[in-house]
């Protein structure tokens, strides 16, 4: 064996061995890895320390935090491996208690439907717990922001998701009954359920004596509604179709802000219905988007003109520069019923990759959720609070006359931004 052959069988002898420490002793005694049955021979004091620790048990302990560590790798690198990908959920839900849809992060003074959501997301495993923490990680949407105590039946929001075995049934199980999750859809990666929606379909059901002549009793729950009064109602609704400026239907535009002007593709009352003998009637409006507060001054002036408070000819006026005092109906009988996605569906809707978003099939279920949930919810509200009632004995004193603020150069002021809001949300 030449010097290079020795340098070589010297270097594995020592790596074999180990380090020699001066004040330690003597270098212990230690085989050539090839020498004996062919094992490498455990270091003296390795062995040492590992008998000490068979003795006190860390060696099972060790072992025990080694493979907990290894199923956590195992765990985390399985959900990393899962495609995350873009996709819609269908969502019905009952707004009484809650501050509206749209989560305060950072506030637990105020409980949202996200709130709710975004637990059963991460509690499912659809999400990590960060992603929860700051939505816009998942890319986050929501077609409306409805308000307080407003309900759904087709509220659609947006988000990036991990696409775990049985989606729905695993956030169903952590989400309470008045909030269920009816449909989910894989749409394209740059999706966005508020800029893609072309339109919203809101109802707004109430009793039917709101329409009864203010000489009549405002509360008589024995009150059915005509086919006349019926007939006068929808024409005053058909009033609001079109584009018009209305800045008169919230308290966050002014009469020269382009914004104002909202296109309502239509505006109807259905035939009444008696629950529980009481009758009910149910108003529905299809437009692009709606302001805060918009609908329910739309259904409120309305029933001010059926009522005789106010003249018919303040619609007309309701569309000028003047200020006018509309009244604004309670929130409890809102609901939005669908959003529409028409030029999505047209574009992808059947390019064979991607499923058009009509919700044909939960139409069921949705239909479903508004007969055990939301519809008793408004009823039961309804008899109990008597907020329709308490609001009617509100109406006389509105002045449908009044243009003084708009005269004094008020009628461009814009309003604060601190009022509450409890109606629609969907301004931008």
């Amino acid at each position: 064996m030449g010097l290079p052959g020795l340098r070589a069988a010297a270097w594995a002898l020592r790596r074999a061995c180990g380090p020699w420490t001066p004040h330690l002793g003597p270098r212990p005694l230690c085989l050539h890895p090839m020498a004996g049955n062919g094992e490498t021979p455990v270091p003296v004091g390795a062995k040492q320390e590992h008998d000490k620790k068979a003795r006190s048990g860390w060696v099972w302990e060790e072992t025990e935090q080694q493979a907990k560590k290894l199923k956590s790798s195992e765990d985390g690198e399985q959900q990393r491996k899962l495609p995350k990908r873009k996709i819609v959920l269908l969502m019905a839900y009952s707004g009484k208690g809650y501050h509206g849809m749209q989560r305060n992060v950072g506030s637990s003074k105020f409980k949202t439907i996200e709130d709710d959501l975004v637990s059963a997301l991460v509690r499912s495993g659809c999400i990590p717990e960060n992603h929860g923490e700051d939505m816009r990680k998942m890319s986050f949407q929501r077609c409306a922001r409805t308000d307080k105590g407003v309900s759904a039946a087709g509220q659609v929001v947006s988000l990036k998701v991990w696409l775990i075995d049985d989606i729905l049934e695993k956030i169903n199980s952590h989400l309470p009954s008045h909030i269920r999750i009816l449909g989910l859809k894989r749409v394209t990666g740059g999706f966005n359920s508020k800029n893609k929606c072309d339109a919203r379909t809101y109802f707004y059901m109430l009793p039917t004596f709101a329409f009864a002549h203010k000489d009549h009793d405002s509360q008589d729950e024995t009150y059915r509604l005509s086919a006349e009064t019926l007939g006068r109602v929808n024409r005053l609704l058909a009033c609001y179709k079109g584009t018009h400026n209305f800045h008169n239907f919230t308290s966050q535009k002014g009469p020269h802000e382009p914004s104002a002007r909202r296109y309502i593709l239509d505006m109807f009352c259905e035939e009444p219905f008696v629950r529980e003998g009481m009758e009910f009637a149910v108003i529905k409006v299809k437009g692009q988007s709606f302001m805060t507060h918009q609908i329910r001054k739309m259904v409120g002036l309305v029933v001010a003109i059926i009522k005789g408070y106010a003249p018919e000819s303040v619609l007309e006026r309701c569309w000028g520069e003047a200020k006018v005092d509309v009244p604004k109906a309670p929130g409890l009988g809102l609901v939005l019923e669908r959003v529409h996605f028409e030029k999505y569906n047209q574009r992808f809707g059947h390019d064979g990759l991607h499923e058009p978003l009509d919700w044909a099939r939960e139409e069921a279920e949705v239909t479903a959720f508004k007969e055990q949930h939301i519809y008793p919810t408004i009823i039961s509200t309804e008899r109990q609070e008597r907020s329709m009632a308490q609001w009617l004995s509100t109406l006389p004193m509105h002045d449908f006359s009044a243009t003084a603020h708009a005269a004094a150069g008020l009628g461009t002021k814009a309003p604060s931004s601190l009022e509450g809001s409890d109606g629609v949300g969907d301004s931008d």
